[in-house]
């Protein structure tokens, strides 16, 4: 087991390390403030043009197996050992998940939702070669245990563009707060790198009812860039069992990753769903 530690920073690369930190920071800031302020208008402009009796709500609860395709890491992202989590070492899975949303369905235009979705799998086993991970040097041939976290918190805006008796499709932004972890142990040797950040995502969703009570619902959250993307998509049908309780089955992905300087991650996870769907 041998620990690798990083070199100590001259004055002029903490000054420059201080100096990036403080640039990032107002950058975040300038992105939240900017999401913020897109939301506030569109919940704004979405009030103001409904009827008062229009609005209403309903709150979804999603839960089934999920278990890991892909879990590709390289920490830090241009020097780093690249292994896979789910190869290298062995996926605790199919486990089980849960996901909560609630939607405020203002008028048949507009929609606002938020969604609580966390993840984390567990692994086990032993690599095969030294993996060097965010600075620590991981023995071949050692027992290891690991965990994927991925935990994502969402706010979305949704305008219905088609909305016609039996076909209703609509299109939006959603600021996605994301809280991962990667983290891996052998004994009294651990790592870990985290990271919590903003992601914006292109929001969409298609409810076609293919009979009196039965519908087609495909819905999620995409953006595709040169760094990375993130896709979340879920394909189901839904039994109306009252006008106001519906229940579904289904199947969902959950696909992306980044790849620059400081990190390599990518990751797929495959979900069997059933969800509970209650308007009130």
């Amino acid at each position: 087991m041998i620990a690798l530690s990083r070199p100590k920073l001259s004055w002029f690369a903490l000054k420059t390390a201080v100096g990036e930190h403080l640039y990032h920071s107002r950058e975040r800031k300038k992105v939240r403030m900017i999401i913020r302020n897109f939301f506030l208008t569109l919940a704004a402009g979405a009030y103001l043009s409904i009827p008062a009796h229009a609005s209403n709500f309903s709150l979804d609860a999603e839960s089934g197996s999920v278990w890991v395709d892909r879990a590709d890491v390289r920490i830090p992202g241009d020097s780093g050992s690249p292994f896979s989590m789910a190869d290298d070492l062995s996926a605790d899975d199919p486990q089980a998940y849960i996901r909560l949303r609630g939607t405020w369905e203002i008028n048949e235009r507009h929609e606002i939702t938020a969604l609580w979705a966390p993840l984390t799998t567990d692994f086990a086993g032993s690599f095969d070669r030294p993996i060097l991970f965010d600075g620590t040097l991981f023995a071949a041939g050692r027992p290891t245990t690991g965990s994927y976290r991925f935990n994502s918190y969402r706010l979305s805006y949704r305008y219905n563009f088609i909305t016609q008796e039996n076909l209703k499709l609509g299109l939006g932004l959603t600021a996605k707060v994301r809280d991962a972890e990667i983290a891996l142990q052998q004994g009294s040797l651990s790592e870990s790198d985290s990271n919590v950040g903003i992601v914006p995502l292109i929001n969409f969703k298609l409810d076609w009812r293919i009979a009196p009570q039965w519908h087609l619902l495909v819905d999620g959250d995409a953006l595709g860039a040169s760094q990375g993307h993130a896709i979340d998509v879920g394909v189901g049908l839904q039994f109306m069992a009252t006008d106001n309780l519906g229940l579904r089955l289904g199947y969902r992905i959950l696909d992306g990753g980044a790849d620059n300087d400081d990190v390599y991650t990518y990751a797929r996870f495959h979900y069997a769903m059933a969800g509970v769907t209650w308007r009130f």
